[in-house]
């Protein structure tokens, strides 16, 4: 028996697959290579060991066969279109066959008598493009993953027998990955047609999967999607600080031609479709080209919450590599030329590598002036004279600017009515336009590193028929998007770290909020301590360490007073240490707000301690974590990160939030480190004992952790 059959059997009694794989690729997807496969018979499939998508090319191109090889499980039960286009007010089907009998599965021999619409974009042919990254990142910091990901890709090209249509080619761009059961999919519309085409809607991705569970009665919102795939485009917004609240693509819908399935109204959600819910409404002149969002599609393979979380966090590795990227930064309250110095200095001394001049600093970089890019740009460069990073805070969302340029509200006909605080201005604007022109010349004339950006939120719908960057309320949103998120793309481009307060990883941004709610900045510091392991370890699901950023108020937020904060820091060493050590033992940084890191020698060298710490074991910390036990106030908690690649195949950090020491037994999950019979396990910097690892690839550790602090352990 395989060690991940025994795994997925031993813990998880509902999964069994059907072809165990020689190898789990979550600790070693080496042999899963990309590869685009065409058939004697007329067919086409993209593989890569773990997933398996083919295409049939009788009568039109029509996906037939979308399998998770790993547990064996098929993920189509019916053909549908490769893709479904509004243009100039009609929908068309791209790709696909009409006629399959019977909607519950798909027998191959019925492709034979299965017909194309006569409306239907069709099959021309197919190329195998170059592989392209999507954002052009060149890693200059340090990354756990510097690397852009090796894929395979497949285009798909469709023309319309339609007369006015001819000259429009539909191309259905597929990418799959090395090493992890992810596909990506969109598409693009040229028109070659000779006058304007107007794309009204764009559903890039159908798909008529089995359903999750059989039940007479229940609606739509009470049944479950199909668990097997997880979907996430680059079309995310609404300030979660999480993936699957932040998506406004994904649409699992009813499918009444499914007459044979159990629900007796037809309400199994089991048709998939992704698209832009607001539409797109944009015009396509003559020679222009039209590109989709990017579906990507995660195969599972469990319904273990951990293993489909380090299967995500896989992803993001993958497909946005920036993210990998997590420099240790501070957040000062001034910007003041001297106490700048001062900080950058501390910085240097300490080991930390940026600062960010923080909300409140009063730094403005919509000042293009060359009085203003002087200042800065002297700064800018005595950081980098220190090997440090300097970089700002702006913001764009909850402010008013002006009748003329804020959003329109479409109820009402009248500024007002934004998604957050009300008044905000539009991205389509004149003056959203010369925000981010003049936020990138400053950036690229001052040579700043950072930028933390708190909006565009342009989720926002703007009923403006006057703004220069849209047309009216239908393309608002979709055109504030394109705007926002090429504006991203060319800030990575340019070598700059990027915190966004949304889901923008896919287009360019580094690091979002961990999730926390910021009065809790303002409760007595014991409280804060306690809360934020808890924060750490509700958004570490699905975010890696590096994608998430803490708080720590060094002087007041939000009120609170002096039980509050860490100022001054020399009487408050303990609370700033575990403070520091549950962050940086997270692998995740935090914004340190105030106007200095230490005060006094002893403040001092606990920093350079813990930072020097969390360098000497950066790429472990900055691993997945594995979830122990949750912060409850009454006994240990904590979590481990794991590598089944590194030379530390576990680091693991508890906590005791109880006034006393504590003893205890510690189950260690070991399976993904990699570990199959002994590890080596060692306290702190102590000697390194050997255990054995029981059936379920676990070690017990018995270990005291002192009171109302920490400690850890590292697995080798």
């Amino acid at each position: 028996m395989t060690k991940q059959l025994f795994l997925l059997l031993a813990c998880l009694p509902c999964v069994f697959p059907l072809q165990a794989q020689q190898r789990d690729w979550l600790i070693d997807n080496t042999a899963f290579r990309a590869r685009v496969e065409t058939g004697a018979a007329g067919t086409i499939t993209l593989g890569n060991g773990l997933l398996s998508r083919s295409f049939s090319l009788r009568q039109n191109l029509v996906c037939t066969d979308y399998r998770n090889l790993v547990n064996g499980e098929q993920l189509l039960r019916a053909v549908q279109p490769e893709a479904r286009v509004t243009l100039n007010g009609t929908t068309y089907r791209v790709g696909g066959l009409h006629g399959q009998p019977q909607q519950a599965y798909l027998v191959p021999a019925w492709l034979d008598t299965m017909k194309a619409g006569a409306e239907d974009f069709v099959y021309t042919r197919h190329t195998l493009p170059a592989a392209q990254p999507d954002v052009q990142w060149q890693p200059r910091r340090w990354a756990g993953n510097p690397r852009q990901p090796s894929f395979k890709a497949l285009d798909l090209l469709f023309s319309s027998r339609q007369k006015d249509l001819e000259g429009v080619e539909i191309t259905v761009h597929y990418k799959v990955y090395d090493g992890i059961p992810l596909l990506a999919k969109s598409i693009s519309i040229r028109n070659n047609s000779g006058r304007p085409l107007v794309v009204d809607q764009v559903v890039n991705e159908i798909l008529a999967a089995p359903e999750e569970e059989s039940a007479v009665v229940g609606s739509v919102q009470q049944m479950k999607v199909p668990h097997g795939i997880y979907v996430e485009s680059n079309y995310a917004f609404n300030n979660a600080m999480k993936a699957s609240l932040s998506d406004q693509t994904t649409h699992w819908k009813t499918d009444s031609s499914y007459t044979s399935q159990v629900n007796y109204n037809y309400q199994t959600p089991c048709l998939l479709e992704v698209y832009p819910e607001q539409g797109i409404h944009i015009t396509l002149q003559q020679g222009g080209t039209f590109r989709s969002i990017t579906t990507w599609e995660l195969l599972l393979d469990s319904y273990d919450r951990e293993r489909n979380g380090l299967a995500q966090r896989a992803m993001y590795r993958t497909i946005a590599p920036w993210t990998t990227e997590n420099p240790i930064f501070m957040h000062l309250v001034t910007t003041e030329p001297e106490k700048v110095r001062a900080a950058i200095d501390q910085c240097a001394a300490t080991g930390y590598e940026g600062v960010i001049l923080s909300f409140g600093s009063k730094l403005n970089m919509e000042d293009t002036s060359a009085a203003n890019i002087s200042r800065f740009r002297e700064l800018a460069d005595y950081a980098h004279g220190k090997k440090i990073l300097l970089g700002g805070y702006s913001l764009f969302s909850s402010r008013r600017i002006s009748d003329e340029d804020d959003v329109i509200d479409p109820a009402t006909g009248k500024p007002g009515g934004a998604m957050f605080g009300g008044h905000a201005p539009c991205l389509g604007s004149k003056w959203g336009i010369a925000y981010l022109q003049k936020i990138k010349y400053f950036i690229g004339r001052t040579g700043f590193d950072i930028f933390e950006n708190d909006g565009p939120y342009p989720g926002d719908l703007c009923a403006s028929t006057t703004h220069p960057g849209h047309k009216d309320l239908h393309d608002s949103q979709w055109t504030q998007m394109e705007q926002q998120k090429k504006f991203y793309r060319e800030l990575n481009a340019m070598g700059v770290y990027m915190n966004a307060p949304d889901w923008y990883f896919l287009d360019g941004t580094h690091k979002i909020g961990l999730g926390y709610r910021e009065v809790n900045f303002s409760l007595p510091r014991e409280q804060q301590i306690l809360l934020n392991r808890q924060n750490i370890f509700d958004g570490t699901w699905e975010k890696t360490p590096s994608m998430g950023w803490g708080f720590v108020p060094l002087t007041q937020y939000h009120g609170g007073g002096a039980a509050a904060t860490l100022e001054p820091l020399k009487d408050h060493l303990h609370a700033y240490e575990n403070l520091m050590m549950q962050y940086y033992g997270a692998g995740i940084q935090a914004c340190y707000r105030g106007p200095r890191l230490y005060d006094t020698d002893s403040t001092k060298k606990l920093v350079q301690r813990v930072v020097g710490w969390y360098k000497q074991y950066r790429p472990i910390l900055n691993a997945d974590i594995i979830h122990l036990r949750r912060a409850d106030g009454r006994d240990w908690d904590g979590f481990m990160h794991v590598s089944p690649r590194l030379p530390q195949k576990a680091l693991v950090m508890l906590f005791n939030p109880l006034p006393e020491n504590i003893t205890r037994e510690v189950a260690l999950p070991l399976y993904y480190t990699g570990l199959d019979k002994i590890a080596r396990i060692r306290m702190q910097e102590g000697a390194a004992r050997p255990y054995a690892l029981a059936r379920n690839y676990s070690a017990t550790v018995k270990v005291t952790i002192p009171a109302q602090g920490y400690t850890w352990l590292v697995v080798e």
